[in-house]
């Protein structure tokens, strides 16, 4: 059974940072896709990164540039997001996402096979 499990949310003061995790078990990722998206409260899920497999190419969300990382460690089955100069607007829901059937699907939410239960991130001002 495929699991993946976020941690490393919490409260923080707006311009700190946080490191999530997400670790995955019953099969290994490291030829896939992973992804972080997030959900703010009233407002649908949205992409905020996604990372190959080989972890040499990523994407980000227009308003977390420059500002968060993913990153991934294969040989743990692990990815990470690092978020760093935090704003109350990054206030939401985490989720990690798995493996997409199709590269061009990878920015969508309905792309991934396996989801995280999420982790929650708020950010105070």
């Amino acid at each position: 059974q495929v699991q993946l499990v976020e941690s490393g949310g919490g409260l923080v003061q707006a311009g700190g940072s946080l490191r999530l995790s997400c670790a995955a078990s019953g099969r290994t990722f490291s030829s896939d896709y992973m992804g972080w998206f997030r959900q703010a409260p009233g407002k649908q899920r949205e992409l905020v990164a996604t990372i190959t497999g080989s972890g040499g190419s990523t994407d980000y969300a227009d308003s977390v540039k420059g500002r968060f990382t993913i990153s991934r460690d294969n040989a743990k089955n692990t990815v990470y997001l690092q978020l760093n100069s935090l704003k109350s607007e990054d206030t939401a829901v985490y989720y990690c996402a798995a493996s997409v059937r199709f590269c061009e699907r990878r920015l969508y939410e309905d792309g991934y096979r396996y989801w995280g239960q999420g982790t929650q991130v708020t950010v105070s001002s």
